[in-house]
């Protein structure tokens, strides 16, 4: 059904030894490349190669983070140049304004799987240019719309030189939207045909996967900007300033309002996905603006949740375990039988690779803290206690991520006198790991990291139950993910679109308390974890968060702990709390790791994308979409119902209206009957049939329905929608007529 997907996303993260990558979005791109080698999808990766990446963190003696940027040697990196069939080095001229930058193309191979990856630090380029692609996501707005451009015009030029065609365009977030301009302008130079056509052509074979739950978060650019970069390289873009600038507006009218790189990405994609079933809600709020006057259910978002490629963050242990119970090739196809295979495991055997993983996480954020404490020159004494910090038989608790107030990563700090008395409990003791950097313009963040610091500093006696563990980045976190009994996660809901971290602890029989967002808010049961919040949005109340805060707490003390240290067995194996192990790990591991993910990504969003475009694949049929297209913009304006009656009897109602189409051929349009959901309810969706033509009216029908009486008939109206086969509405053609 398809030959190739093309993957494009600002950030892959692979490996520490590739740091290419910033957090979440990154780490599930490369999850994703994994996952599409261990199962032979046929998917490439087309990203960027950063001469920093993302920063580097380490923290003063005050707990002030201080960011470096160390210089990424590509000859000291699993990265290798793509030769051209002359074995010569292959570049890319990009046409800039008033200049050509030059790309350099090099790839990693990721398994079975290919990731290609583009830099300017080409010494033929200018200074400026070579830097480009020296830091993720630094600089300005002029910066970032760069970095844009080498991905999504880069990135699709690069295919073209490798005579790589794909069915599938598949972007990850925005950033890479313009690639979309890119094929279409291909496609015109291809066959000779206009850029609305070339548009709707290979418009069927993009997807775009949003991770943005707040709009703040989309790229947006001004239009003078963007001006000044299309006009200056018509050779990149291949069509004039409006068209484009239109595609990236909510408004094509307001020559005003900034470009935005999602709406383009909407604009010019069939298939979009949010990465978790709330976030895929949200989205669907977020994105109304482009569909006036549709329900918000209709909005057309729908969602992949996002999972982990499981064999990367499971410890040695943990493999062993699962290999045991649910074989080698667990992670390679069906995933039915893993639940029941692996509840069969014992108690001791779960206790066993839980005491065996804390062990090793102690280890090791002994061995980091050491490393930390003399490289910021602390006394003697301090590096020597560092060797026997943390104890191997307390409850572990850790939570990593960026520090940014949305995620409030300082709720524990809400109340220092509770925490304290938590973590210095003598009889049931709890020891902390935490990790994360924040943005290096997030001052916000920046003090809450330093906040953590300045507590331990409060209480010295706490140095042997509390770590902060310095520079962030995938080691640190496969450790973290392996070792911690507990995984914290506090963002504000809905604001976490996913959130990957937990599930990273669910193969290694970590346990979550989470808030009732992004994953979590489908994968919790009682059986299997805590949850945090009332599966309300409270946007940034802090009335609120002080109520959470309280709640976190009382978690905590009166059933995560007791739970840990109580109900013991002979062998001291905590019988409660192993039973929540076995549920989490046997229910939740299959359903989020990124083998489910990718099957559900051919099965949802490749193989109809294939089937959409392979339908679009003769021109008289998108000729004929874009004429139907403008038959719709030109007409609907006249569009209008007129008579309504409804008869009813015990068991059905029918409804009669007579609709006036003006000039528009009425097979380009459906009729039908509407009744939104009482929230218990979906809404009701009903086809009218067209029957006779109005006498003495010109193109108007009669249209009729019967539906079942269990709604009142209040409940219905009659809407006119645009209406084509092979067409996705309302994404290709967003009108809607209501009758009331």
């Amino acid at each position: 059904p398809f030959s190739q997907v093309a993957y494009f996303s600002m950030e892959f993260g692979l490996s520490e030894s590739l740091p290419i990558y910033s957090g979440g979005l990154g780490i599930l791109a490369g999850d994703c490349l994994k996952t599409a080698s261990d199962l032979g999808i046929p998917l490439l990766g087309i990203g960027l190669l950063w001469q920093q990446g993302y920063f580097r963190q380490s923290l003063d003696d005050c707990g002030r983070q201080i960011e470096l940027y160390p210089y990424n040697d590509p000859t000291q990196m699993p990265v290798t140049p793509v030769r051209d069939a002359e074995g010569e080095w292959l570049r890319l001229e990009l046409p800039f304004p008033g200049r050509t930058v030059i790309l350099r193309a090099w790839q990693a191979q990721v398994g079975r799987v290919t990731l290609y990856l583009l830099d300017s630090n080409d010494p033929l380029n200018a200074p400026a240019d070579r830097g480009i692609t020296a830091e993720l996501y630094g600089g300005g707005p002029e910066n970032r719309l760069q970095q844009e451009i080498c991905l999504g015009i880069g990135g699709w030029m690069l295919l073209r030189r490798l005579g790589i065609q794909p069915d599938i365009c598949h972007l990850n977030e925005g950033h890479a939207a313009l690639a979309i301009l890119a094929r279409a302008y291909s496609h015109m130079q291809d066959h000779g045909t206009s850029f609305p056509c070339a548009l709707t052509a290979t418009r069927a074979g993009n997807i775009f996967t949003t991770h943005t739950p707040v709009s703040a978060g989309f790229d947006r650019f001004p239009p003078e900007l963007l001006t000044r970069y299309i006009a200056g390289a018509p050779g990149a873009f291949g069509v004039d300033v409006e068209t484009i600038l239109a595609l990236g507006r909510e408004n094509p009218e307001d020559t005003h309002e900034p470009f935005n790189m999602a709406w383009l990405a909407i604009h010019g994609s069939l298939i979009v996905n949010g990465v978790s079933r709330l976030h895929g809600a949200v989205s669907r709020h977020l994105f109304q603006s482009l569909f006036p006057r549709w329900p918000e259910d209709e909005v057309p978002v729908i969602h992949v949740t996002n999972g982990v490629h499981m064999p990367s963050w499971d410890s040695a242990e943990a493999d062993a375990l699962w290999t045991n119970h649910c074989g080698k090739a667990r992670w390679l196809g069906d995933l039915k039988d893993i639940e029941a295979d692996f509840r069969q495991t014992s108690d001791g055997d779960l206790w066993q690779l839980r005491s065996t993983a804390r062990q090793q996480v102690i280890l090791f954020a002994r061995r980091r803290l050491q490393k930390q404490l003399a490289a910021a020159h602390a006394p003697d004494q301090d590096c020597e206690n560092a060797k026997t910090a943390l104890d191997p038989n307390t409850l572990t608790i850790g939570f990593a991520r960026r520090f940014t107030a949305y995620k409030r990563p300082n709720m524990l700090l809400n109340d220092p006198d509770r925490l304290y008395r938590l973590l210095n409990n003598p009889h049931y003791p709890v020891q902390l790991l935490i990790a994360g950097k924040a943005h290096p313009k997030d001052d916000v963040g920046k003090v809450m990291i330093q906040q953590w610091t300045q507590f331990l500093q409060q209480h010295p006696d706490l140095a042997g139950r509390m770590v902060f563990i310095a520079d962030y980045d995938m080691l640190v976190a496969e450790h973290l993910v392996q070792g911690v009994d507990l995984w914290i996660n506090t963002p504000r809901r809905p604001w976490e679109a996913s959130g990957t971290s937990g599930m990273k602890v669910l193969v290694n029989g970590g346990l979550n308390l989470s808030e009732l967002d992004g994953w979590w808010a489908e994968a919790y049961e009682p059986e299997t974890g805590w949850a945090l919040g009332d599966r309300q949005e409270h946007d940034a109340d802090l009335k609120w968060d002080q109520q959470e805060a309280q709640q976190l707490y009382r978690l905590l003390e009166e059933e995560v702990v007791p739970l840990f240290y109580q109900q013991r067995d002979a062998n001291g194996c905590p019988c409660g709390w192993v039973a929540k192990i076995r549920e989490s790990m046997s229910r939740l591991t299959p359903r989020f790791s990124s083998n489910r993910m990718l099957q559900e990504y051919v099965s949802t969003l490749y193989e109809p994308a294939a089937r959409l475009l392979s339908a679009r694949s003769e021109r008289a049929i998108v000729e004929g979409i874009c004429q139907w297209q403008h038959d719709i913009r030109q007409h609907w304006q006249s569009l209008h119902f007129g008579e309504l009656d409804v008869q009813s009897d015990t068991d059905t109602h029918h409804f009669q209206v007579h609709v006036y189409l003006d000039d528009l051929d009425a097979d380009a349009v459906a009729v039908q009957l509407f009744a939104n959901g009482d929230g218990k309810q979906n809404p009701e969706i009903y086809e009218m049939t067209r029957g006779d033509a109005l006498t003495g009216a010109i193109n108007s029908y009669n249209y009729t329905c019967t539906v079942p009486a269990h709604s009142t008939v209040e409940s219905f109206t009659p809407r006119i929608i645009p209406h084509r086969e092979g067409c996705m509405v309302p994404m290709e053609s967003n009108e809607i007529l209501w009758y009331r």
